[in-house]
């Protein structure tokens, strides 16, 4: 049964205009009011307060704003382990490890593993972005799993290679495509070496879901090592998407490449800190931060933790490829999942030996899902995931939930009962 939460608005009271999200595939007036709104608020305050001295003795709410993964993990009080991994095409990604909670540390005794991949723009950071007692990274570790956190390529921990460099064109030449044939396959396989362990139980969000939906459809030998996939806001087609980044993607390609000029979109730099650290915490700027969260998100309120305001900005963005964002958009409208196209027959027929992009075919995959999923989210669109929810063939547990967007699987106040608990009570069960 949908999980109910009454009374909730439907539309943001910001600073800025507001109103219902755009549902065209245009931008909306008002979309675009608000994103000129939030740069228009920014361009004031980074001018008034240099000029008046606004932020010189303006601290961070929280310290984590201004820490990488490892800090954050020990700030705490957990043990922390970071590793960098290799891709088979040579892209260096960082993995992160609690390996046990603060309450179960006994560091000689095996634990099962749980794997935990971040979605679009986003890093390993967003597991344990909140309290401890509301962060899964850190709910799992003290429930007693070993838990590893990973890191797509092109994102904040995850700008390495071994032969090229990071400012390169080819660099950043992929997507989501070979974070799934690359990415998760190394850091599923680092795991399971250092771990001795058969099998792990893997969680994503957002993203984090697309890319196993490959994976697991496609490597029977990744797919069989899965004990339960846990799949939270999953997105397979976009078909009904209401998200506006992704609309912005699609109506403005030309524009993003010639300003990111086919390399990295919306990184993570000292902007962010700059933005989350000085500006969010300020009574003036609190509504646009919160305002341009749930504009591209779906709205909720009443279920953000508005003290950690700081730490979701500072952190977030994350990066990603511009041929990432282009991907997306390549696919807006279409009930399939394909590979990239590449722009050309000849150069379809290089990568995938046929003159069109594959699609991907969810049917293919064994390993049992559970879903879960929230009836306001702008970017995992209710309509798609039914679809998707129909097109898996071991789906043993769904839940929807009314009131529920795309990052409150990550920082929802509730997130804990509404989800956290029922993802240890499901593994309780099937060990």
């Amino acid at each position: 049964m949908p999980a109910q939460k009454p009374g909730r608005p439907s539309s943001f009271p910001g600073v800025c205009p507001s109103g219902n999200l755009p549902e065209s595939p245009a931008l909306s007036h008002t979309a675009r009011s608000q994103m000129w709104c939030l740069f228009m608020v920014i361009y004031f305050m980074v001018s008034f307060g240099t000029t008046h001295g606004v932020f010189r003795s303006r601290r961070s709410i929280n310290p984590e704003a201004n820490m990488n993964i490892s800090q954050i993990i020990s700030y705490w009080g957990y043990p922390d382990e970071k590793y960098d991994i290799v891709t088979e095409d040579g892209y260096i990604l960082g993995l992160y490890r609690i390996p046990y909670g603060k309450t179960n540390n006994n560091n000689s005794a095996q634990r099962l593993v749980v794997y935990l991949q971040h979605g679009l723009l986003t890093s390993a950071s967003s597991w344990i972005s909140n309290l401890p007692n509301n962060s899964l990274g850190f709910v799992l570790a003290d429930a007693g799993y070993d838990v590893w956190m990973g890191n797509s390529r092109g994102s904040t921990w995850s700008r390495k290679h071994k032969y090229l460099k990071t400012n390169s064109k080819e660099f950043w030449a992929f997507s989501f495509d070979e974070m799934a044939k690359y990415d998760l396959p190394a850091s599923i396989d680092f795991v399971l070496k250092q771990t001795g362990q058969e099998e792990i139980f893997y969680i994503g969000h957002s993203q984090g879901t697309t890319i196993a939906f490959i994976a697991f459809s496609t490597f029977p030998k990744i797919a069989e090592r899965i004990k339960i996939f846990f799949a939270l806001a999953p997105v397979f087609s976009i078909k009904h998407t209401k998200c506006p980044l992704l609309k912005m993607a699609y109506k403005l390609k030309s524009i993003i490449k010639a300003f990111s000029g086919d390399e990295d979109f919306l990184p993570k730099t000292s902007f962010n800190k700059f933005v989350g650290s000085k500006l969010c915490p300020l009574p003036i700027f609190n509504k646009i931060c919160v305002g341009n969260l749930f504009m591209i998100y779906g709205y909720d309120q009443e279920n953000l933790n508005m003290s950690r305001l700081d730490v979701y900005f500072s952190q977030n963005p994350a990066g990603t490829s511009v041929q990432n964002m282009v991907h997306w958009s390549q696919l807006l409208y279409s009930t399939n999942l394909k590979a990239f196209d590449w722009g050309s027959p000849d150069l379809n027929l290089v990568h995938f030996n046929q003159t069109t992009s594959p699609s991907y075919d969810v049917t293919n995959m064994e390993v049992p899902t559970a879903t879960w999923n929230g009836e306001r989210d702008l970017l995992a669109d209710p309509e798609d995931v039914e679809t998707l929810r129909s097109e898996i063939k071991n789906h043993f547990y769904h839940k929807t939930i009314s009131y529920y967007n795309h990052i409150d699987f990550l920082f929802g106040m509730d997130a804990y009962d509404q989800v956290y608990r029922e993802i240890i009570d499901i593994i309780q069960v099937n060990l």
